[in-house]
């Protein structure tokens, strides 16, 4: 049983859709046929203590002002020797932000992470076709000049749950589109003076404990996966064990 689980998540691991990338410029375009990539991006930006307020200002009116292109701010943080800058902005402004948030000071910390969602986009219009084909069928049928009051009052039920799920995949598609179109920026703002020796070794156990979240995070996941396999592979072994000693007791009871 722990060779099968070890198997399962195995190839399950091989088809994962987040990878970390090279924290090199993004251009926006796919680096692969076919692939429709959300980037994230996360810098930690070491800064004079005095520093910090005006940089995150300057980054937040970027952003507002769209000084390198479209971008939103989706939230600020600020305390006493660090402050926090969130944006979602277009893939070609990414470099230009992170350069203005960092004058002055030093990137202590970059990471950049693409997730795949080729898959996931694909699934989302398939499902609305359907359900696009099925409300014109319901709209063909209430149309009908012999449907009964009871029958129709059932299609307009029927064709109010079609269209409320039509709604709901079309938000999920938009917010997959804004994700295609725009990157994610997460810009960390730390004191150089306070963090000057330990903020080197915060850094990296706070890089660490991130590592071994997402690595616990994907391995739940996996189990997750694998969980109906293993449900499904658990009677199976039951009855061959039963089998295969049915098997060598009649062996042995042939042979005495």
């Amino acid at each position: 049983m722990a060779l099968l689980l070890l198997g399962v998540l195995q190839v399950l691991a091989g088809c994962s859709k987040k990878q970390e990338v090279s924290p090199a410029p993004i251009s926006g375009e796919s680096s692969k046929a076919g692939a429709m990539l959300a980037y994230e991006h996360v810098l930690r930006i070491r800064l004079p203590g005095a520093e910090i307020a005006g940089r995150l200002a300057a980054a937040r009116q970027a952003c507002e002002t769209a000084r390198f292109g479209a971008c939103n701010v989706l939230r600020i943080e600020q305390a006493e020797h660090d402050a926090e800058l969130v944006v979602r902005i277009v893939p070609e402004g990414v470099e230009p932000m992170a350069k203005l948030a960092a004058q002055g000071g030093s990137i202590g910390f970059r990471q950049t992470t693409a997730e795949d969602l080729a898959d996931a986009v694909n699934d989302n219009q398939r499902q609305r076709e359907l359900l696009e084909k099925h409300g014109r069928h319901l709209a063909e049928l209430a149309a009908r000049k012999d449907i009964a009051v009871a029958d129709l009052i059932a299609l307009s039920h029927e064709q109010a749950s079609v269209e409320s799920l039509l709604q709901s995949l079309q938000a999920v598609a938009a917010n997959q589109q804004r994700r295609l179109d725009t990157n994610r920026l997460e810009l960390h703002f730390r004191d150089a003076g306070t963090y000057s020796r330990s903020g080197r070794i915060g850094d990296g156990f706070s890089s660490l404990l991130d590592e071994a979240t997402e690595g616990v995070t994907d391995a739940l996941g996996l189990l997750g996966y694998g969980l109906p396999f293993l449900l499904l592979a658990f009677p199976l072994a039951l009855l061959w064990r039963r089998l295969w000693r049915r098997f060598t007791r009649r062996g042995s009871t042939q042979e005495r």
